[in-house]
């Protein structure tokens, strides 16, 4: 039973402790200090992402007014500001990282699969990046223009069940099209980008790596069509079609096939055109892991609402990238949880009540429990209408 210990120690039992470990010792984490372990350093800053902490001296004052508490947490020491922001700045962020990836190996097989994609059954991925703005006086390293800096977080999401499974994080310079040199490409599987992302030569080697990609057509793409495939009458898919580059440099890039599909949203009446590489799937299935793309903006909307990505707690590259890979270990920590428990809340009601409930020392499952009845026994059912039909 986990009676008797706090939420957030229930919590960082999710976490794989084995892979935090050989990190640790990978990356020789705890070589140079010893004040504040490389475990220490992680809770303190989980626990100031989900607490929403704005700064590391308000997070350092929060843990020195637990007292005893935050031993039941799990951190052994009394953190000191400066400590922390040594740790930050000098300890290796990919010790975060490697337990996040392995975090993500564990979630992945237990979250539930999107029903749409679940009836597909083919792996998809969507592929986009978030900029951060950032003070160009304290990051002069992430230069972006005259007067401002700021980095991109490329991030890479399994559709299937919504987490990301790769983020590269850059100064914002860098053009989204080159983290596609970075992606070791599944066989079989799709990934769906947007515009920016077109760039035939990257393309090809998606093709000659057995994966399939979905984008949409830049406007003035000089091509020609070989065979018009058919489509059904009143169907939002207005053309399919097999069509091969005519560009004298666009042609050598790419030299096999593109499938062209062009599809009016029933919704809006907007016209898309897409580009794939595979000759068979269904065009509406085309139309559909297109529109899943999606998720990856609402993941980008939910970090930056949720989770403390926008302001930092130390200036260079590696307190910058600790801090993101804290923020992506928390996020799916938060879905393992719900999973794990079988919590009724979505995961942003789970990440708010669990800044308000990360010190209770009751099991999981019974407080959110209590949480869901409460709700429940507030809600007046004898009240009168306002207005009576």
């Amino acid at each position: 039973m986990n009676s008797g210990r706090t939420i957030f120690a229930q919590l960082m039992d999710l976490l794989p402790r084995r892979a935090f470990d050989l990190a640790v010792q990978r990356y020789r984490g705890d070589k140079k200090m010893t004040e504040l372990s490389c475990m220490d350093q992680l809770l303190c800053m989980a626990f100031a992402q989900i607490t929403g902490r704005s700064s590391l001296r308000e997070t350092v004052s929060c843990l020195d007014a637990l007292g005893s508490r935050r031993y039941h947490c799990g951190i052994r020491c009394r953190p000191a500001r400066s400590t922390l922001a040594d740790a930050n700045e000098g300890r290796d962020w990919r010790i975060f990282m490697d337990t996040a990836m392995a975090l993500i190996t564990r979630a992945r097989p237990e979250l539930p699969v999107d029903a749409d994609l679940k009836r597909l059954n083919v792996p998809a991925y969507a592929l986009d990046s978030t900029t951060i703005d950032l003070c160009l006086k304290l990051f002069p390293w992430a230069h972006f223009r005259r007067r401002k800096a700021g980095i991109k977080a490329h991030t890479l999401i399994d559709l299937r069940v919504g987490i990301p499974v790769f983020m590269r994080i850059t100064p914002a310079k860098v053009a989204d099209v080159n983290i596609l040199d970075h992606l070791l490409f599944e066989v079989g599987a799709f990934y769906v980008m947007d515009r920016g992302y077109v760039d035939f030569a990257r393309f090809y080697r998606i093709h000659l790596a057995g994966a399939f990609f979905i984008t949409r057509s830049k406007r003035g793409m000089d091509f020609r069509v070989c065979q018009r495939l058919s489509v059904e009458p009143h169907s939002p898919v207005t053309h399919d079609q097999l069509i091969r580059l005519r560009g004298i440099k666009s042609r050598r890039l790419y030299p096999q096939l593109l499938r062209r599909i062009r599809y009016t949203d029933p919704q809006t009446g907007r016209r898309l055109t897409f580009l794939t590489n595979h000759p068979t799937i269904d065009h509406l299935a085309v139309a559909l892991l297109y529109r899943k793309r999606w998720q990856i903006e609402l993941l980008f909307k939910w970090m930056k609402q949720h989770l403390h990505i926008k302001a930092f707690f130390g200036v260079n590259p590696n307190a910058v990238k600790t801090q993101l890979w804290v923020a992506v270990l928390v996020l799916v920590l938060i879905h393992r949880l719900k999973q794990h428990y079988a919590l009724t809340q979505t995961p942003n009601e789970i990440a708010q009540i669990l800044s308000v409930m990360l010190l209770e020392k009751t099991p999981v499952n019974q407080a959110f429990l209590d949480v869901h009845q409460r709700i429940a026994e507030d809600e007046n059912h004898n009240q009168l209408l306002l207005f009576e039909l």
